[in-house]
C-alpha cells in the first residue's frame, strides 16, 4: 500500500493572486492592518473568492476575526464552478499547497465523511480547476500563521444542492461546529449582473444601476444575519440573486440551526 502524499498546487497562484511568498505575505499583512477584529473569535466567516486585485481588502475585515490560538480545524466550503453536483464532494489529495506553506487536510475528519456515504469524489484536475476554495487558503495560511502546525483544513466542494439536501449536510456538520475549535470558512461572492450572468434585476427606485445591486446584497446579507435558512431561501425564490456561494450559505445556516436545536446557550 503506497503512502506517497498527494499535493494539489497552488493553481491559481500567479493569475488570481500573487506566486511570490513574501509579496502575498506584504499584500495580506497590509489588509489586515487595515481592519479591526471586532467579533473575535469567529466561529464563521463568509468572504469572497474573486482575484485578490478585487476582493483581497474585503476578505480582511472576515480574516480578522479568527483566533488562531484557540482554532484547530478549518471546514472551507466552496460552490462547484466548473462541474454539476447534486451533492459535496471531498478532495481525493492530501495537502492544498500555498505561496507562504502547505496546509494539510484533516484525514480523520475526512474519514468520518466518508463513511456517511453522502459525498463524491472530486478529481484532481476538477480541485485545480476550481477557484472558490483556493482563493482562501493563502488567507487561512496567513490568519494561522502563529499556529501553523498545530491545525488541518476539510474542504468541501458543494453543489447545486436541493433545500433538504442543505438540510441534511446542515445536520451532517452541526456537530462540528459545536466544538469551538472548529471554524467554517463559506465561500462567496455575492451579485453577478449582467449579460454574461443572464441576471438584469433592476429596481429603479433605489437609482442608478449599482445602487439597486448594492441593496439587493445588502437586503441578502441582512437575512443571513438572521440565522434563518428559510428566509434565506425565500429571498432568494423571490430575487434569484446570482449568489455564487448560497448552497454553502445555506449548508452554513442549517448547520448553525441543527446546532442550535442540540445545544442550549
Amino acid at each position: 500500500m503506497s503512502n506517497r502524499v498527494v499535493c494539489r498546487e497552488a493553481s491559481h497562484a500567479g493569475s488570481w493572486y500573487t506566486a511570490s511568498g513574501p509579496q502575498l505575505n506584504a499584500q495580506l499583512e497590509g489588509w489586515l492592518s487595515q481592519v479591526q477584529s471586532t467579533k473575535r473569535p469567529a466561529r464563521a466567516i463568509i468572504a469572497p473568492h474573486a482575484g485578490y486585485t478585487y476582493c483581497g481588502s474585503c476578505a480582511a475585515h472576515a480574516y480578522k476575526q479568527v483566533d488562531p490560538s484557540i482554532t484547530r480545524r478549518i471546514f472551507i466550503l466552496g460552490p462547484s464552478h466548473h462541474v454539476p453536483l447534486s451533492r459535496c464532494a471531498l478532495s481525493s489529495v492530501d495537502i492544498y499547497r500555498t505561496p507562504l506553506y502547505d496546509l494539510r487536510i484533516d484525514q480523520k475528519i475526512y474519514g468520518e465523511l466518508w463513511k456517511t456515504g453522502m459525498f463524491e469524489r472530486m478529481s484532481l484536475q476538477t480541485d485545480e480547476d476550481e477557484h472558490s476554495i483556493e482563493m482562501h487558503l493563502p488567507y487561512t495560511a496567513k490568519a494561522m500563521e502563529s499556529h501553523k502546525d498545530e491545525f488541518t483544513i476539510i474542504p468541501v466542494l458543494v453543489g447545486a444542492l436541493s433545500e433538504s439536501k442543505e438540510q441534511e449536510f446542515g445536520k451532517l456538520f452541526s456537530k462540528y461546529l459545536a466544538e469551538p475549535s472548529n471554524l467554517f470558512v463559506v465561500s462567496s461572492d455575492f451579485c453577478h449582473w449582467g449579460q454574461r450572468f443572464r441576471y438584469s434585476y433592476y429596481d429603479e427606485s433605489q437609482g442608478e444601476i449599482y445602487r439597486s445591486i448594492e441593496h439587493l446584497d445588502k437586503m441578502g446579507m441582512s437575512i443571513i444575519e438572521q440565522l434563518d435558512p428559510v428566509s434565506f431561501s425565500n429571498y432568494l425564490k423571490k430575487y434569484h440573486n446570482t449568489i455564487c456561494g448560497r448552497h454553502p450559505i445555506g449548508v452554513l445556516l442549517n448547520v448553525i440551526l441543527g446546532m442550535c436545536s442540540k445545544f442550549s446557550f
